[in-house]
């Protein structure tokens, strides 16, 4: 879980003071307890009437059967209504520690006022180093729908998506061109503007620690969805065979190189890119250092790259859906 503490630099030592105070005497009481599980029971009530968020969650019980991914983030109201006091204090102890703790800090502070935090953090206990479990997601290439009242179909779909570390730019190049660039990827063109399908289509690479998947998602009339499917599985494999062409290349690197200012124009979205390159990769610099990948990436490398990867052709879908 992640702590944020964000204050003006006058009061960060009285900031400091309070997450101290927080940390030695949790507020842990029957009360607030009760509250939190109030708010979280409305967030998931919600969610019930999200159909993105529906659908998506039976694609995650389709890719990870069986798994903590195949689970809702949030919880169920079963299992919220069932946590005691007791359930929090002991997750608490077993995950509050320095051995598992990152810590980015940005913004106009000095050596001293990093002391002041480190003089916080040494009051928790020292734990153990734990492991991330890495799952795999399934390539059964399984499909499952949902009924619901809705004029829409949502389809989510995803595939295993075997990237190297050392390979992930090549990834966010090639899912750009494929389907996360909007007008002008490959999705949005033949599946809107060519045969009128949807809104929208988008198809991207979620590569984290724990799994590594092509994931996308598009809605469509309730009658069209056989067909908005088919034109998925259609042009992701001739992706995956034929790649991408040298306009294609060019244009994917003149956005993602020349959206940089916009993507470090706040303190807060430079810390964001510094947690995740220290939580990936346990040093900061690696975002910078694969723009200049980016920048020097041939067509060749490009799609060598695509064609090794044909297993972002094993799919699975869940589709949600208005009876016909």
């Amino acid at each position: 879980f992640c702590i944020d503490l964000n204050c003006l630099k006058e009061h960060f030592a009285f900031a400091c003071g309070k997450l101290k105070e927080l940390l030695l005497a949790p507020n842990l009481t029957e009360e607030i307890l009760n509250r939190c599980k109030t708010v979280t029971l409305g967030e998931i009530a919600a969610n019930e009437n999200d159909f993105d968020y529906v659908a998506r969650q039976g694609l995650f019980e389709l890719l990870y059967p069986k798994s903590v991914l195949a689970q809702p983030s949030i919880g169920t109201k079963k299992s919220v209504k069932a946590i005691t006091l007791e359930d929090v204090r002991k997750f608490l102890n077993e995950h509050l520690d320095l051995s598992n703790l990152l810590c980015v800090l940005g913004g106009d502070i000095d050596e001293k006022q990093t002391k002041e935090l480190a003089s916080v953090l040494e009051i928790l206990k020292p734990g153990k180093v734990r492991k991330l479990e890495r799952f795999s997601p399934s390539n059964k290439c399984e499909s499952s729908e949902i009924i619901r009242q809705s004029e829409q179909a949502y389809i989510y779909f995803g595939a295993p998506f075997n990237v190297k570390p050392e390979e992930k730019y090549k990834a966010a190049v090639a899912t750009f061109i494929l389907g996360e660039g909007g007008f002008g990827s490959r999705l949005m063109e033949e599946i809107r503007v060519k045969r009128g399908l949807a809104y929208s289509a988008y198809a991207r690479n979620l590569l984290n620690i724990s799994y590594s998947q092509l994931y996308g998602y598009m809605q469509t009339k309730n009658e069209k969805k056989d067909e908005a499917i088919a034109v998925i599985k259609e042009e992701i494999l001739k992706f995956n065979k034929k790649g991408v062409s040298k306009a294609e290349l060019e244009q994917a690197k003149k956005f993602l190189l020349g959206s940089l200012p916009l993507r470090l124009e706040t303190l807060f979205k430079r810390l964001d890119i510094a947690q995740g390159e220290v939580y990936e990769h346990g040093e900061l610099g690696a975002f910078l250092k694969d723009l200049d990948k980016i920048s020097s990436l041939s067509l060749n490398e490009l799609n060598s790259f695509i064609k090794a990867h044909a297993e972002i052709n094993e799919l699975s879908f869940c589709v949600l859906k208005n009876e016909i």
